[in-house]
């Protein structure tokens, strides 16, 4: 049993175990001096309901039924809405709940949040960290676009707000797995330009290195992947190319740090075009593509550890 089974068993039995507000069990287990430990109020599914399909079900078309979204504190607790806010995610993106349902869920979600401009804040910023956040364990980019266009059509997001929304929608749907990654023109050390497009991806497999050797958080990234034996012995075998662009305007600083880099890749700057045309999300850096030879998407601003999976297969 895998952790998210064991965290569908648990809150399906809270929500079976959980006692109703007000009555007698509630009160004489409380007792009257005692500090009462908020937890997420998850819907009591109905004792009718018997199979596990339909209870899981139920809790996610009610998950956030019995919850407060004008309650500013109870929105605010981390341990009571961000915690109930990661199990449902959790479980929404498990794998076994139809479009349909989870559409249906979102929804439900979405009309007790967008209504309250302080829950609205919180929620939105919320679904944004753990849903579009690339280092989140929870990323979700399929999940966090359904989100956004629902908040698209709400009535209460001003068209500001909206209009934020739908860059980050536009910037979602693009170079997405199956789709052809977005061309563009880079320049070589040497100062000749060369097209994506026109690159050759060696034994079908391209590994494109969007990168700034100045950004602190994604050194470590680069490090581990210049010294990965793995990653040296398939780009000596051909068995991919890997292309290294920077994406930032000093070129000095690009120059000078060319040599940081092994010989055996392709890198290039890009002189910003990557950036100001929003052609790629780069919202973390290294940013990390594997395209096939016609340069299809295969996989998407995926970690090393994953990339380096695929290469390992190859």
């Amino acid at each position: 049993m895998n952790r998210y089974e064991l965290l569908i068993g648990l809150i399906l039995l809270l929500a079976s175990c959980r006692a109703k507000p007000g009555t007698a069990e509630t009160r004489e287990s409380v007792p009257a001096n005692s500090t009462v430990i908020q937890t997420f109020p998850f819907p009591e599914i109905p004792t009718m309901l018997t199979q596990p399909e339909e209870r899981k079900a139920y809790l996610m078309a009610h998950y956030w039924d019995n919850f407060n979204f004008a309650d500013t504190a109870l929105v605010n607790n981390r341990n009571v809405a961000e915690q109930g806010a990661a199990d449902y995610l959790a479980i929404l993106a498990d794998g076994t709940l139809s479009g349909e349902r989870i559409k249906g869920s979102l929804d439900s979600f979405c009309k007790g949040l967008e209504v309250q401009e302080h829950a609205r804040k919180v929620f939105l910023q919320m679904m944004e960290d753990y849903l579009y956040n690339p280092n989140s364990p929870y990323h979700n980019e399929a999940l966090y676009a359904l989100f956004l266009e629902r908040m698209l059509k709400s009535e209460y997001v001003d068209e500001a707000r909206k209009s934020s929304l739908k860059f980050s929608l536009d910037l979602i749907s693009r170079n997405s797995p199956g789709k052809r990654a977005t061309d563009f023109v880079y320049f070589l050390p040497d100062g000749s330009k060369r097209s994506l497009a026109q690159t050759r991806a060696k034994n079908n497999r391209l590994l494109l290195v969007f990168y700034d050797p100045e950004c602190p958080s994604c050194h470590e990234t680069m490090q581990e992947m210049v010294a990965d034996g793995l990653l040296a012995e398939a780009v000596k075998a051909e068995k991919l190319t890997v292309l290294a662009v920077y994406t930032e305007g000093n070129q000095e600083v690009w120059k000078r740090t060319l040599s940081d880099l092994p010989q055996g890749w392709t890198v290039g700057s890009d002189h910003e075009t990557v950036k100001q045309g929003a052609l790629y999300d780069l919202k973390a850096m290294p940013s990390l593509y594997l395209l096939d030879g016609s340069k299809k998407v295969l996989l998407k601003d995926a970690p090393y550890a994953k990339i380096r999976e695929e290469i390992a297969a190859l």
